[in-house]
């Protein structure tokens, strides 16, 4: 009988979040996993160096989504995984972040389950809260927000028909993902509904990694100070009167303990 901390059975497939970039910020049980591997599973928002963790002999099989760039479709991905298990296999889905946030583990584990196959979700950090405290924005406040939104701004059908009307609400934070492409649809949707153009408002790219760098602005000028900085996917939106605090941390150098690069310029 297999061990309370045996994590490594075959024919199991483990969604496994890889966090927001930093090696060091995996769970200690994402990382053995990883290392017991026998087929990976990743996507481009894993770092290379958390591929590196992956064992020298295990099945790699590259799954990346970039905007316009599908190297598998989700129900190739689905079909893959559950090939993989039914050969005995211990298999990792490496995603970026958290599986269940934004990062379609939710389809892949239905997938799994509809098959008769085991399937187990390790958490992990997802980008909004790596990017916040990379930078100095907490997502929270008692006397700025109450309430915290996550919201994706890529839908399944390629629109970005979203609640305009509650995301334009005050004393919240609002992170959209994947929402670069449309940022210009988003601001003005935003203003549209009644958000201040002088909301504090943030895009930031790389978060945790030393490829990091964003701009901080407000509502009504943030696609034009994106522009100018030339910022690409994958990148984070934030919104809200808390981006003022990271502005403030970012003008004093209070970035992520231990990583070594400068806050968002």
């Amino acid at each position: 009988m297999e061990g309370e901390r045996d994590i490594s059975r075959r024919g199991c497939v483990y969604l496994v979040g890889a966090g927001p970039g930093d090696p060091e910020l995996l769970t200690l049980k994402a990382a053995r996993l990883i290392e017991s591997a026998e087929a990976v599973v990743y996507d481009h928002l894993v770092g290379k160096s958390i591929l590196k963790l992956i064992p020298a002999a295990a099945r790699r099989v590259y799954a990346g989504k970039e905007a316009g760039n599908h190297a598998l479709p989700q129900h190739e991905i689905n079909q893959l995984l559950v090939a993989l298990a039914r050969e005995g296999l211990r298999v990792v889905r490496l995603k970026g972040g958290d599986p269940f946030i934004f990062g379609r583990g939710g389809e892949e584990m239905q997938a799994l389950q509809a098959a008769g196959l085991r399937c187990e979700v390790v958490p992990g950090i997802t980008a909004a809260a790596g990017a916040g405290a990379a930078v100095g924005i907490p997502l929270t406040h008692r006397e700025h927000a109450q309430t915290l939104v996550f919201a994706t701004g890529h839908l399944k059908d390629d629109t970005v028909d979203l609640d305009w009307e509650a995301l334009a609400r005050p004393n919240q934070t609002v992170v959209i993902y994947m929402g670069l492409g449309a940022l210009d649809i988003i601001c003005r949707e935003l203003l549209a509904h009644g958000l201040p153009a002088g909301t504090p408002a943030a895009v930031i790219h790389g978060a945790t990694t030393p490829g990091q760098r964003g701009v901080y602005s407000s509502i009504g000028t943030l696609p034009a100070a994106v522009s100018e900085a030339g910022l690409r996917p994958p990148a984070l939106i934030v919104i809200g009167d808390v981006v003022a605090i990271g502005e403030a941390a970012a003008q004093a150098a209070c970035t992520l303990a231990g990583q070594g690069m400068g806050p968002v310029q």
